[in-house]
């Protein structure tokens, strides 16, 4: 893999900078003892996320302002999702969990150098919460700029769809990350439902 990327980075077809990105994003991710505030988790979701949209974008030769603006704002929502949807994975192995320190204290969720109980609770719940708005939010803003997106981008932001998949999972689950319904098929919903979803948006243009 790590020659076929040097190959495709050294014809100009995917943008160095793009990828160091991405790589030195999870390299710090891993070294740090928690997180402050929820623009930080924006903008690593951004940092790994939305670079292998725009990535995909470059690679596919589609040079659209509003294409990035969209893929950006999906990006660090698909991203705050996938975070939350990891964090009985952390906890339950004592690793640092992506909840902010000022949401954790806002709800009053003991976080102790970033870890919490593998257990769920109404303060985690609240947690995930506000987490999952904001991650709407950039979803609804994505899905306003659906008017300026070139035809040929649509199907690199179907990453859109299996946003508001998670979304409506957690909201069935009241939020809940330890709910084990969110560990069933895609995303908690049958792969049939979600192959469907998918086709669906893809026919219609539109993520």
């Amino acid at each position: 893999m790590a020659i076929a990327l040097s190959s495709i980075v050294s014809h100009n077809i995917l943008s160095k900078a793009w990828l160091k990105r991405s790589v030195e994003a999870r390299i710090s991710d891993a070294n740090q003892e928690g997180i402050s505030k929820i623009e930080e988790l924006e903008r690593y979701s951004e940092d790994t996320v939305f670079t292998l949209l725009y990535l995909t974008l470059q690679a596919g030769g589609i040079k659209s302002s509003v294409a990035d603006h969209v893929a950006s704002h999906i990006g660090k929502a698909n991203g705050l999702l996938l975070l939350l949807k990891s964090i009985p994975y952390h906890a339950s192995r004592g690793g640092v969990v992506h909840v902010p320190f000022e949401v954790a204290s806002k709800h009053g969720l003991l976080l102790e150098r970033g870890r919490l109980k593998p257990e769920p609770s109404e303060e985690l719940s609240n947690a995930v919460l506000e987490i999952a708005s904001v991650a709407s939010a950039h979803l609804n803003k994505a899905q306003e700029l659906i008017s300026g997106v070139p035809k040929e981008a649509a199907p690199v932001l179907l990453h859109g769809v299996a946003v508001q998949v998670l979304l409506d999972s957690l909201e069935r689950v009241r939020f809940n990350v330890f709910d084990p319904r969110l560990n069933r098929g895609i995303l908690g919903v049958s792969p049939l439902w979600f192959q469907l979803k998918l086709k669906w948006y893809a026919w219609r243009g539109k993520y």
